[in-house]
């Protein structure tokens, strides 16, 4: 696993934009485009972009399926550990407060969160 730092925030930005930033970078799109794409789905659907009910559904929208990471009685799951056992394809990692993409193994955010403990994730269909 490698921590790749990655922002494409016109601003360079690095807080309050997670989902965004995860989401370019699995989706291959811009900022911008991502942000108007989940501004859209979130007018629909009365709630904030950054929503886990807007961005779960824009992403199943966009060829993703979602996972849970059940309760192995073996402690958290890191965003480490999940890097370690996927290391082809692409993922998008929720925690309950932060969205991180996966890619090859690799992490892709403005910080090192790898120890961060996941909660559920999205796989690209086409891994």
């Amino acid at each position: 696993m490698e921590w790749i730092r990655y922002n494409p925030h016109p601003t360079k930005r690095q807080i309050g934009d997670c989902v965004i930033r995860a989401l370019t970078k699995a989706l291959d799109k811009s900022w911008e485009d991502v942000y108007l794409e989940l501004s859209i789905e979130g007018y629909v659907k009365c709630d904030l972009p950054n929503a886990d009910a807007v961005w779960g559904k824009y992403l199943l929208k966009n060829g993703f399926s979602r996972h849970l990471i059940p309760d192995d009685g073996f402690g958290d799951y890191t965003v480490e550990d999940f890097c370690k056992d996927h290391p082809k394809g692409t993922y998008v990692l929720g925690t309950g407060s932060h969205a991180i993409c996966v890619k090859n193994g690799n992490l892709y955010d403005v910080w090192n969160s790898s120890q961060e403990t996941i909660i559920h994730y999205f796989e690209r269909k086409d891994n």
